[in-house]
């Protein structure tokens, strides 16, 4: 692909990482990233909520020509923070080059499973 596909800014409104998890699979989300590119990308992530300062330092590779599944529970900041559980929030996703951005959260807070996905805003 000659002409870049995508976007190096993307955000996402609606973050919340459940407390609680039932049964075998844990309550997360993921940042969706795909990078049609031929050279990798360099992520950055920064949350922002509704009653505290923002939190940023959050980082991430997606491969050229690959995809990467970013689990907000996993990730960990520059200072070795997490993404707190049980509290809204918001992302700002940035990329060095043009990437894909796609949100999904599974819930398990009840038997009931579910998941929600979205696409991310992207900012040209």
């Amino acid at each position: 692909m000659d002409k870049p596909v995508g976007s190096k800014v993307w955000f996402i409104a609606d973050g919340y990482w459940p407390a609680v998890s039932n049964g075998l699979f844990p309550s997360h989300e993921a940042i969706c990233v795909l990078n049609p590119g031929k050279k990798d990308a360099n992520i950055e992530i920064t949350l922002y909520f509704e009653d505290r300062d923002k939190m940023d330092g959050f980082k991430a590779v997606c491969k050229a020509e690959r995809t990467n599944h970013i689990r907000m529970d996993k990730i960990k900041n520059e200072k070795g923070e997490s993404v707190p559980q049980g509290v809204p929030y918001a992302m700002m996703v940035t990329s060095d080059t043009e990437i894909i951005v796609q949100y999904s959260r599974m819930d398990t807070t009840q038997a009931e499973m579910a998941l929600m996905t979205t696409m991310a805003y992207p900012i040209e």
